[in-house]
């Protein structure tokens, strides 16, 4: 592993011996990538929210993969503005129950990829998951790697059981487990934004119809305390005799609107950006639905709640400008 940068640069000869200690003792406790909670209840799902404080050797971070450790699981990462997201699934270890459901499989690796993070600045990777089937007073290791272009630091060093990660020089950051008064409650629609592909039928918002296009079916899912996205779904059927094209979406309600698509393939999701857009072939219909085709609302100025509406602007190719109003559902999209 390399050289990775620390806080603690050269101060003038100005700055005062306490001052000089004061900055000396942050860098050393925020220096590693770490937890912004660093306790999880036994069968809680929660938001495992990773702090990356710096690059490397002063490089801007480009990636970052976090290795998810058994008893970790559910797993659902949120995505990013600029980044890439990839979710590797593999086997678990052991069985566990997701109501009712017995689930052998699931994302066991998390990567964010083809971003830009300053050494300058600070930023947050959050992934929502079930602490499951871990025993209280035990700690689970979630490895992480931080990718600066050419420059790599890992932050995987685990202390033997009983041991103190203190004075490792990269430890991996740490989640401590501890007893909750009720373990059979699990509170997953409070977690975080649902990207895992539910397919319940939404109810049918208002059908709108611009020249050869109808639209139908739109809504939107409601945001939690801290999310910072949002998404959003509907159905377009082409029944012309003519292709058409949705270029852009914009909204009052959110700084920008992005089209994403989700591509599971040889056990690895994909979330990208279709920056032109979403092809309506003649005689054909285009869902956006969780886990597929779907918008991204970033900047948003006022979070989603259940029962609100919002309303989107859609631009396509030959079909013009069309509004449409997405009816806000649940977390899950109920």
């Amino acid at each position: 592993m390399k050289t990775i940068k620390t806080f603690g640069k050269a101060f003038g000869k100005t700055l005062g011996l306490a001052a000089v200690l004061s900055v000396t003792a942050f860098a050393g406790a925020e220096a590693h990538v770490t937890f912004l909670d660093r306790e999880a209840t036994q069968e809680s799902t929660i938001l495992a929210t990773l702090q990356v404080p710096h690059g490397c050797d002063g490089k801007a971070t480009t990636e970052v993969r976090v290795k998810l450790p058994e008893g970790f699981v559910f797993a659902k990462p949120q995505p990013k503005a600029g980044w890439e997201l990839e979710v590797i699934k593999g086997d678990y270890q052991k069985t566990y129950d997701n109501h009712g459901d017995k689930v052998k499989t699931g994302a066991i690796e998390v990567r964010w990829k083809n971003g830009n993070l300053s050494d300058d600045f600070y930023d947050t990777f959050v992934i929502q998951g079930k602490v499951s089937g871990v025993e209280a007073g035990s700690s689970l290791a979630f490895p992480v790697t931080q990718m600066c272009g050419d420059t790599v630091a890992a932050w995987d060093q685990v202390a033997k059981e009983g041991g103190d990660a203190h004075g490792m020089k990269s430890p991996a950051p740490l989640l401590k487990v501890v007893a909750g008064e009720d373990h059979g409650h699990d509170h997953d629609d409070m977690a975080g934004m649902d990207m895992s592909g539910m397919g319940g039928a939404a109810p049918a918002g208002e059908t709108v119809k611009a020249g050869d296009l109808e639209i139908s079916g739109g809504f939107a899912k409601a945001m939690l305390p801290g999310q910072p996205v949002g998404g959003g779904f509907f159905t377009v059927k082409n029944n012309g005799q003519t292709d058409d094209r949705l270029l852009s979406v914009s909204s009052p309600a959110a700084g920008e609107v992005q089209i994403h698509e989700m591509v599971t393939k040889d056990n690895v999701m994909r979330m990208r950006q279709l920056k032109d857009g979403i092809a309506i072939g003649a005689g054909e219909m285009v869902k956006l639905e969780p886990g597929n085709l779907h918008l991204m609302f970033q900047k948003v100025k006022t979070p989603f709640k259940q029962g609100d509406t919002v309303p989107v602007t859609l631009t396509f190719e030959k079909a013009g400008k069309v509004d449409l109003v997405l009816q806000i559902l649940s977390a899950q999209g109920k």
